[in-house]
């Protein structure tokens, strides 16, 4: 098979989908791999690299897209490269669906394969290609929430830990799962004192026998949200529907309830948002106030720090990356659960069941969807 690997577009992404050793793995294997020039270059991998492993360095997006069985990305393919997308070409990424119903009309258009990392799930429930970003996106938040809580930015001019003598600041953190565990670590760590909400009694369980004495655990409803709306200087909203739509937890009214100059940080904006004040932002403008509270909304925030971002996620998606190459998309897709899950649209049919939800389109299990080939 020829994987193509593709240098990222998007708005300050500095992540690359492949490390040389991945592209050395696959080529032991018998796959070609092409990779476009300074693809990995943002995340300190240089072409020579590549090229020391086996890979062929190729000019251009257009020739890779052209060339290769599979394509590898971060980040989902922008408009511009529509029209890039091969019959039958998979496309294995982070697609994010249900935050763009014109990419979900593109991708049926094209009828390639597409392969979501979010949505690769094993058979036992966990999220292996989502878990080491959301490691990262859960901790950076805190790091955010932190810097933009400073005056100089309009915060409340609040130290996330206080000083002796001085109360700590109050940091809110919506949901329990990866993404919310890192950051309440994060909080706890600096000194904050730290409320966990989510609607899982047994994660919360687990969560109070892990978690430092100055976090505590409270039932996410609504009730307690506005409650702690009241008196948060950051929250951090890291609520997850695996392939869907993130649910609005915070409603504009709500906003009214907060003190000016808190921060909210939506690590759901990839999913459409947990706010409905929520809207993309970038690394180069990540803010935005709306009734004096900030709203940090990045929608790809390990591209920060890619180095950190690239080593975690490459260490999760090579076996899969090497599975679907060898066995070809088919037999990958009916033979390995985990890679089931993980497709999203194949062949023209929405495989995926809150991606179809999200946007009222006709669902069709994956193994029906390849019946046929």
């Amino acid at each position: 098979m020829i994987i193509g690997v593709l240098k990222e577009i998007t708005a300050d992404e500095n992540r690359v989908s492949l490390l040389p050793v991945g592209a050395e793995a696959l080529v032991d294997h018998g796959h070609q791999v092409l990779v476009e020039t300074k693809a990995g270059l943002a995340s300190s991998f240089p072409d020579r690299l590549y090229a020391s492993a086996g890979a062929e360095i190729v000019p251009t997006a257009e020739e890779v897209y052209r060339r290769s069985d599979m394509i590898m990305k971060v980040k989902e393919p922008l408009p511009v490269e529509y029209d890039f997308l091969g019959k039958s070409q998979i496309v294995f990424t982070y697609f994010h669906f249900a935050a763009s119903e014109e990419l979900v009309r593109a991708v049926i258009r094209s009828k390639c394969v597409a392969i979501a990392y979010e949505t690769i799930e094993t058979e036992d429930g966990r999220l292996p290609l989502l878990t080491p970003m959301s490691e990262v996106a859960g901790r950076m938040a805190v790091q955010q929430g932190a810097k933009y809580l400073e005056c100089e930015h309009g915060g409340r001019g609040i130290l996330l830990g206080g000083v002796p003598g001085v109360e700590p600041a109050t940091v809110v953190v919506l949901g329990g799962g990866v993404v919310g565990t890192n950051a309440a670590k994060m909080a706890a760590g600096l000194g904050a004192r730290v409320y966990v909400l989510d609607t899982d009694l047994e994660r919360l369980r687990y969560l109070s026998d892990v978690m430092s004495p100055n976090t505590i655990m409270l039932m996410s409803n609504t009730h307690n949200i506005r409650a702690l709306l009241e008196v948060a200087d950051v929250v951090v909203s890291a609520v997850l529907i695996p392939g869907g739509r993130a649910p609005k937890l915070i409603t504009r009214s709500m906003l009214s309830l907060m003190k000016r100059g808190a921060v909210i940080v939506d690590v759901a904006i990839d999913q459409g948002g947990s706010l409905e004040t929520s809207h993309p932002t970038t690394h180069e403008d990540p803010i935005y106030e709306v009734d004096g509270v900030i709203h940090y909304c990045v929608t790809n925030m390990p591209g920060a720090v890619p180095v950190t971002s690239t080593i975690a996620l490459t260490n999760a998606t090579l076996p899969y990356v090497i599975e679907i190459a060898d066995k070809g998309y088919k037999r990958a897709i009916l033979e390995n659960h985990a890679v089931r899950k993980g497709a999203n649209i194949v062949l023209g049919k929405v495989t995926y069941k809150n991606v179809a939800d999200a946007f009222d389109m006709v669902y069709t299990p994956a193994d029906e969807a390849l019946s046929d080939i």
